[in-house]
């Protein structure tokens, strides 16, 4: 499984966004691969990836996308990235 975090720029909240990402599935006990990436990169990206995980002004961004988009209000809470990561992966 392979999730895409996105950001703006891909180097600063993208990061943050990945890490909390992966502490949410050790949490969940799920095996994903997560790549930070910024928005340009991530509407390539997405086309291999199970997931994006992103902003809502950058999900607009996106575009047309096949990937599931699950937007994230605050990169920071960790109880709302495990549970945006739950109903994007349908856990």
């Amino acid at each position: 499984m392979k999730i895409i975090a996105v950001c703006g720029m891909g180097i600063g909240t993208s990061v943050l966004l990945k890490m909390n990402i992966d502490n949410a599935l050790e949490a969940l006990g799920v095996d994903a691969d997560v790549e930070a990436a910024d928005i340009s990169s991530a509407r390539g990206a997405a086309a291999s990836a199970d997931l994006v995980m992103t902003s809502g002004e950058l999900a607009d961004q996106l575009g047309d996308i096949d990937t599931p988009v699950v937007v994230v209000d605050n990169f920071v809470d960790q109880d709302e990235v495990q549970e945006k990561l739950q109903q994007g992966l349908a856990l």
